[in-house]
Protein backbone atom coordinates (compact mmCIF):
# COMPACT_ATOMS: atom_id res chain seq x y z
CA UNK A 1 0.00 0.00 0.00
CA UNK A 2 1.40 3.39 -1.04
CA UNK A 3 1.80 6.09 1.60
CA UNK A 4 0.62 9.66 1.06
CA UNK A 5 1.38 12.39 3.60
CA UNK A 6 -1.07 15.28 3.67
CA UNK A 7 -0.77 18.70 5.29
CA UNK A 8 -4.19 20.32 5.55
CA UNK A 9 -5.01 23.99 5.13
CA UNK A 10 -6.26 26.58 7.60
CA UNK A 11 -8.85 24.48 9.38
CA UNK A 12 -9.50 23.24 12.90
CA UNK A 13 -10.89 19.85 11.93
CA UNK A 14 -9.99 17.34 9.21
CA UNK A 15 -13.38 15.64 9.46
CA UNK A 16 -14.49 16.89 5.99
CA UNK A 17 -11.58 14.90 4.50
CA UNK A 18 -12.99 11.57 5.71
CA UNK A 19 -14.86 10.68 2.50
CA UNK A 20 -11.73 11.25 0.42
CA UNK A 21 -9.61 9.23 2.88
CA UNK A 22 -11.98 6.27 2.63
CA UNK A 23 -11.92 6.21 -1.15
CA UNK A 24 -8.13 6.51 -1.22
CA UNK A 25 -7.81 3.63 1.25
CA UNK A 26 -10.12 1.53 -0.92
CA UNK A 27 -7.78 2.33 -3.81
CA UNK A 28 -4.76 1.03 -1.89
CA UNK A 29 -3.40 4.37 -0.67
CA UNK A 30 -2.51 4.78 2.99
CA UNK A 31 -3.14 8.40 3.98
CA UNK A 32 -1.19 9.97 6.82
CA UNK A 33 -2.71 13.33 7.70
CA UNK A 34 -0.33 15.57 9.64
CA UNK A 35 -2.14 17.68 12.22
CA UNK A 36 -0.81 21.21 11.95
CA UNK A 37 0.26 22.72 15.30
CA UNK A 38 -1.98 25.58 16.32
CA UNK A 39 -4.79 24.38 14.08
CA UNK A 40 -5.81 20.73 14.47
CA UNK A 41 -3.22 20.43 17.25
CA UNK A 42 -3.59 23.05 19.96
CA UNK A 43 -0.70 25.38 20.65
CA UNK A 44 -0.30 28.87 22.11
CA UNK A 45 2.82 29.56 20.05
CA UNK A 46 2.96 32.16 17.27
CA UNK A 47 4.41 30.25 14.31
CA UNK A 48 6.62 31.40 11.46
CA UNK A 49 6.99 29.62 8.14
CA UNK A 50 10.39 28.33 9.31
CA UNK A 51 8.73 26.74 12.35
CA UNK A 52 6.30 24.90 10.12
CA UNK A 53 9.02 23.85 7.66
CA UNK A 54 11.02 22.32 10.52
CA UNK A 55 7.90 20.56 11.81
CA UNK A 56 7.08 19.15 8.35
CA UNK A 57 10.66 18.01 7.82
CA UNK A 58 10.56 16.11 11.12
CA UNK A 59 7.23 14.44 10.39
CA UNK A 60 7.64 13.45 6.74
CA UNK A 61 10.30 10.86 5.86
CA UNK A 62 12.82 11.52 3.10
CA UNK A 63 11.66 10.28 -0.29
CA UNK A 64 7.96 10.46 0.58
CA UNK A 65 5.01 11.63 -1.50
CA UNK A 66 3.28 14.60 0.09
CA UNK A 67 0.20 16.68 -0.68
CA UNK A 68 -0.41 20.16 0.64
CA UNK A 69 -3.77 21.89 0.55
CA UNK A 70 -3.94 25.68 0.77
CA UNK A 71 -1.64 26.70 3.66
CA UNK A 72 -0.34 23.13 3.71
CA UNK A 73 0.86 23.67 0.16
CA UNK A 74 2.66 26.82 1.27
CA UNK A 75 4.46 24.82 3.98
CA UNK A 76 5.53 22.09 1.57
CA UNK A 77 6.69 24.58 -1.06
CA UNK A 78 8.93 26.23 1.51
CA UNK A 79 10.20 22.84 2.65
CA UNK A 80 11.09 21.83 -0.91
CA UNK A 81 12.71 25.21 -1.58
CA UNK A 82 15.05 24.55 1.34
CA UNK A 83 15.44 20.80 0.71
CA UNK A 84 14.73 20.04 -2.98
CA UNK A 85 15.49 16.34 -2.55
CA UNK A 86 13.30 15.86 0.52
CA UNK A 87 10.23 14.57 -1.34
CA UNK A 88 9.91 12.13 -4.20
CA UNK A 89 6.82 13.92 -5.46
CA UNK A 90 4.94 17.04 -4.36
CA UNK A 91 1.21 17.45 -4.96
CA UNK A 92 -0.23 20.94 -4.54
CA UNK A 93 -3.99 21.20 -4.05
CA UNK A 94 -5.31 24.76 -4.41
CA UNK A 95 -2.15 25.81 -2.63
CA UNK A 96 -1.21 29.11 -1.03
CA UNK A 97 2.20 30.64 -1.58
CA UNK A 98 1.83 33.12 -4.44
CA UNK A 99 2.42 36.62 -3.14
CA UNK A 100 -0.12 39.17 -4.29
CA UNK A 101 -0.02 42.57 -2.61
CA UNK A 102 -3.64 43.25 -1.81
CA UNK A 103 -5.98 45.15 0.44
CA UNK A 104 -7.25 41.87 1.90
CA UNK A 105 -3.80 40.83 3.10
CA UNK A 106 -3.16 44.26 4.61
CA UNK A 107 -6.46 43.98 6.48
CA UNK A 108 -5.49 40.56 7.88
CA UNK A 109 -2.09 41.81 8.96
CA UNK A 110 -3.53 44.88 10.69
CA UNK A 111 -6.29 42.93 12.41
CA UNK A 112 -3.80 40.33 13.60
CA UNK A 113 -1.75 43.08 15.24
CA UNK A 114 -4.73 44.80 16.85
CA UNK A 115 -5.92 41.62 18.52
CA UNK A 116 -8.50 41.14 21.25
CA UNK A 117 -10.63 44.30 21.02
CA UNK A 118 -11.82 43.23 17.56
CA UNK A 119 -12.63 39.69 18.55
CA UNK A 120 -16.03 40.75 19.89
CA UNK A 121 -17.16 42.23 16.58
CA UNK A 122 -19.17 39.75 14.43
CA UNK A 123 -18.32 41.60 11.22
CA UNK A 124 -14.61 41.16 11.88
CA UNK A 125 -14.99 37.41 12.34
CA UNK A 126 -16.99 37.30 9.11
CA UNK A 127 -14.26 39.24 7.29
CA UNK A 128 -11.60 36.81 8.48
CA UNK A 129 -13.78 33.95 7.32
CA UNK A 130 -14.07 35.42 3.83
CA UNK A 131 -10.37 36.28 3.54
CA UNK A 132 -9.06 32.91 4.68
CA UNK A 133 -11.74 30.68 3.20
CA UNK A 134 -12.00 28.83 6.49
CA UNK A 135 -15.27 28.16 8.25
CA UNK A 136 -13.34 27.90 11.51
CA UNK A 137 -11.34 31.11 11.43
CA UNK A 138 -13.68 32.82 13.87
CA UNK A 139 -12.55 30.25 16.44
CA UNK A 140 -8.91 31.25 16.03
CA UNK A 141 -7.00 32.28 19.16
CA UNK A 142 -4.98 35.47 18.92
CA UNK A 143 -1.69 33.67 18.37
CA UNK A 144 -3.06 32.04 15.22
CA UNK A 145 -4.23 35.34 13.80
CA UNK A 146 -0.64 36.53 14.16
CA UNK A 147 0.53 33.23 12.65
CA UNK A 148 -1.68 33.82 9.60
CA UNK A 149 -0.12 37.25 9.14
CA UNK A 150 3.32 35.58 9.27
CA UNK A 151 2.25 33.06 6.62
CA UNK A 152 1.02 35.76 4.24
CA UNK A 153 4.18 37.80 4.76
CA UNK A 154 6.40 34.77 4.07
CA UNK A 155 5.11 34.53 0.50
CA UNK A 156 7.26 37.55 -0.37
CA UNK A 157 10.39 35.44 0.14
CA UNK A 158 9.27 32.13 -1.40
CA UNK A 159 11.56 31.39 -4.37
CA UNK A 160 9.72 28.93 -6.63
CA UNK A 161 12.83 28.44 -8.78
CA UNK A 162 14.41 26.52 -5.90
CA UNK A 163 11.59 23.95 -5.83
CA UNK A 164 12.99 21.37 -8.25
CA UNK A 165 10.92 18.52 -6.76
CA UNK A 166 8.59 16.95 -9.38
CA UNK A 167 5.40 18.88 -8.65
CA UNK A 168 1.80 18.23 -9.67
CA UNK A 169 -0.67 21.08 -9.28
CA UNK A 170 -4.38 20.26 -8.91
CA UNK A 171 -6.70 23.27 -8.89
CA UNK A 172 -10.37 24.13 -8.87
CA UNK A 173 -11.65 26.60 -11.42
CA UNK A 174 -14.28 27.68 -8.89
CA UNK A 175 -11.66 28.49 -6.25
CA UNK A 176 -12.16 32.04 -5.01
CA UNK A 177 -9.73 31.80 -2.07
CA UNK A 178 -6.61 30.95 -4.08
CA UNK A 179 -7.93 31.81 -7.56
CA UNK A 180 -6.84 30.00 -10.74
CA UNK A 181 -4.49 32.82 -11.76
CA UNK A 182 -2.32 31.81 -8.80
CA UNK A 183 -2.14 28.24 -10.10
CA UNK A 184 -0.92 29.55 -13.45
CA UNK A 185 1.67 31.76 -11.76
CA UNK A 186 2.85 28.84 -9.65
CA UNK A 187 3.09 26.55 -12.67
CA UNK A 188 5.07 29.11 -14.67
CA UNK A 189 7.48 29.70 -11.77
CA UNK A 190 8.20 26.09 -10.82
CA UNK A 191 11.00 24.37 -12.81
CA UNK A 192 9.44 20.89 -12.83
CA UNK A 193 5.66 21.09 -12.64
CA UNK A 194 2.42 19.95 -14.24
CA UNK A 195 -0.91 21.73 -13.85
CA UNK A 196 -4.47 20.47 -14.18
CA UNK A 197 -7.65 22.43 -13.58
CA UNK A 198 -10.97 20.88 -12.51
CA UNK A 199 -14.11 22.69 -13.60
CA UNK A 200 -16.35 21.76 -10.65
CA UNK A 201 -13.84 22.07 -7.81
CA UNK A 202 -13.95 24.84 -5.23
CA UNK A 203 -11.09 25.73 -2.88
CA UNK A 204 -11.96 22.59 -0.88
CA UNK A 205 -12.54 19.77 -3.40
CA UNK A 206 -12.56 17.24 -0.55
CA UNK A 207 -15.95 18.82 0.21
CA UNK A 208 -17.22 19.78 -3.25
CA UNK A 209 -16.04 16.63 -5.06
CA UNK A 210 -14.41 14.00 -2.78
CA UNK A 211 -14.79 11.25 -5.38
CA UNK A 212 -13.16 13.36 -8.08
CA UNK A 213 -10.34 14.41 -5.76
CA UNK A 214 -9.67 10.81 -4.73
CA UNK A 215 -9.68 9.79 -8.38
CA UNK A 216 -7.20 12.53 -9.32
CA UNK A 217 -4.84 11.60 -6.47
CA UNK A 218 -5.09 7.88 -7.25
CA UNK A 219 -4.21 8.57 -10.89
CA UNK A 220 -1.07 10.43 -9.81
CA UNK A 221 0.00 7.77 -7.29
CA UNK A 222 -0.43 5.12 -9.99
CA UNK A 223 1.82 7.15 -12.29
CA UNK A 224 4.46 7.44 -9.57
CA UNK A 225 4.65 3.65 -9.26
CA UNK A 226 5.60 3.18 -12.91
Amino acid sequence: MADLYIIHGWTYTVEPWRSTFKILKDNGINVKMLHVPGLTEESKKVFTINDYVKWADQNIPDGAIALGHSNGGRILLNLCAKKPNKLKHLILLDAAGVYEPSTKKKIVEKLAKVGKPLKKLPLIDKAFHKITGSTDYSKAPENMKKTLANMLESDKDLDFSKVTTPTFILWGKKDTTTPPRQATKMYESLPNAELKFYANWTHAPYISDPEGLARAITTLITRFKK
